[in-house]
């Protein structure tokens, strides 16, 4: 998802939520990986930039405005968007989608660490999952690996599912889709697209041998970075498409939609800050779930 604020100075800044919580830096690496001062150009043995973590600071005022429970306000948002730390990885994150629509980049690093041994579950999505794991670190620990990546629809996931999900050869995906392609993150889409690229994903990793779960679209009532969009009848029909396909094709169902919506389709005030994305109390919430039904056999 793209949380769109407006700051104070009148400054758009978008992905305000989790613009980057493992970005990098402007430089480029040659073919040998060190770092160099010149951008790739055409195919490269190693076209990605060398990956920074957030700084310890901006890393807890996400987690104080975004995962702590509360009510966020323009003022708290106004903090985020005028902290100098947040706004220099911002930028470095912004340049580096422009030269990486996928995302490929994003997880490059850390698959290479994580390639010597297998995944036991890999919870492939977009910044609910992203969040999730700056939530809970020590769920995504012993094997269970977070590929989350704030923004993104389920096109930019399949164009990545082989090598965020089946070089690390897990026994199980978790896949969670389905807000951004709602929002058009990537442009205007159709539900068949969206079905499209999850029958792929599922089809890709079946022929992988890995088991796959997928989860409901969580509940939401607006989106505040596309505010002409509503998005609660396409949730229906998506969520009601997931758990059919699931059956037809021998993967599991997790609905997280019954246990995070309040009455008229939303999601749920105490369970989220900003009515789109889970805080601490609504990732528990799914941690009880998921556990309960996949993780658990897994571990």
């Amino acid at each position: 998802m793209n949380l769109i604020c407006r700051a104070a100075t009148g400054v758009i800044c978008r992905s305000v939520l989790c613009a980057a919580l493992v970005v990098t830096s402007g430089h480029a690496q040659d073919s040998d990986g060190k770092q160099s001062g010149r951008q790739p150009v055409g195919m490269v043995q190693q076209p990605c930039p060398p990956t920074l973590e957030l700084p310890a600071a901006a890393r807890d005022l996400l987690t104080e405005l975004f995962l702590e429970a509360r009510k966020l306000t323009p003022a708290d948002l106004d903090r985020l968007t005028n902290n100098p730390q947040f706004r220099q990885y911002s930028e470095a994150n912004r340049m580096r989608a422009a030269n990486d629509w996928a995302g490929l980049c994003r997880y490059h690093t850390a698959n290479s660490s994580a390639s010597s041994s297998p995944a036991t579950v890999v919870f492939m999505g977009d910044s609910i999952t992203e969040n999730w794991a700056l939530d809970d670190p020590a769920f995504f620990d012993h094997g269970i690996l977070g590929r989350g990546i704030s923004g993104q629809t389920s096109a930019q996931m399949l164009v990545r599912f082989r090598s965020d999900v089946v070089a690390l050869r897990p026994r199980t995906v978790h896949i969670l889709a389905g807000t951004n392609d709602i929002a058009g993150n990537t442009g205007p889409t159709s539900a068949q697209d969206y079905e499209n690229n999850v029958m792929s994903m599922v089809e890709i990793a079946h022929a992988n041998h890995i088991r796959v779960i997928l989860g409901s679209i969580p509940p939401t009532a607006s989106f505040n970075w596309r505010p002409e969009v509503d998005p609660k009848p396409w949730i229906r029909q998506l969520n009601a498409w997931l758990r059919a396909y699931a059956e037809r094709s021998q993967s599991q169902f997790i609905d997280y939609f019954s246990i995070l919506a309040g009455p008229s389709g939303e999601l749920r005030a105490d369970l989220s800050n900003d009515g789109v994305h889970p805080n601490r109390s609504g990732y528990r919430l799914m941690r009880a779930r998921v556990e309960k039904e996949i993780v658990g056999s897994d571990r």
